[in-house]
């Protein structure tokens, strides 16, 4: 153990960079959103300003979205489509979800706003709905030492090519598939 511990205090003693990072949770397993709420919470811990857009969900009363609501310093921005394979509309979807961008995009202009979450943002990517070479830009012009928490299955190259930290969340068994709906304080 003391060996370990020398060896993590010289690892902390060498992180030295002070600069907003891009968190990637992708998948195919639960959690990748609940994950980015966690570290919600913790920003908040520190009174942090948050910026969330969430694509795909914002249809869905979500005990989340209650609690976030009720937060001062947070502010959300929602695709008011459900999901897209709800509407079978592309051309529609599409539109909301530029809407939905363009206030995104405000967040990560903001030097007020510590963290952004851009819930499923990797399908607006791989169904077409968004241009990625515009978002690549926004993120990386987006200031100096905001955070940014990007979720969705299926995460581009191009993705995670940006960012510092990405996990894959792997799914091994889910209520759902054995007829179990979705239950609340769980999964909504």
């Amino acid at each position: 153990m003391q060996r370990k511990k020398s060896y993590i205090d010289a690892r902390i003693e060498k992180a030295n960079i002070d600069k907003g990072i891009i968190v990637l949770l992708t998948g195919n397993g639960k959690g990748k959103s609940s994950s980015a709420l966690g570290m919600i919470c913790r920003a908040l811990g520190y009174e942090m300003s948050i910026g969330v857009a969430k694509f795909l969900k914002g249809m869905q009363d979500t005990g989340e979205d209650a609690f976030l609501a009720k937060q001062p310093n947070v502010q959300t921005t929602f695709m008011k489509t459900g999901f897209t394979w709800d509407t079978q509309d592309k051309a529609f979807d599409t539109r909301m979800a530029i809407k939905t961008w363009s206030e995104a995009e405000k967040y990560l202009t903001n030097q007020s706003i510590d963290l952004v979450v851009l819930d499923e943002l990797t399908y607006m990517i791989n169904y077409e709905y968004l241009d990625e070479q515009k978002i690549l830009d926004v993120l990386a012009n987006r200031p100096k030492n905001q955070h940014v928490i990007i979720t969705g299955r299926s995460a581009s190259q191009s993705l995670i090519n940006i960012a510092n930290t990405v996990s894959e969340v792997k799914d091994i068994k889910h209520a759902f598939r054995a007829n179990i709906k979705a239950q609340k304080g769980i999964d909504l």
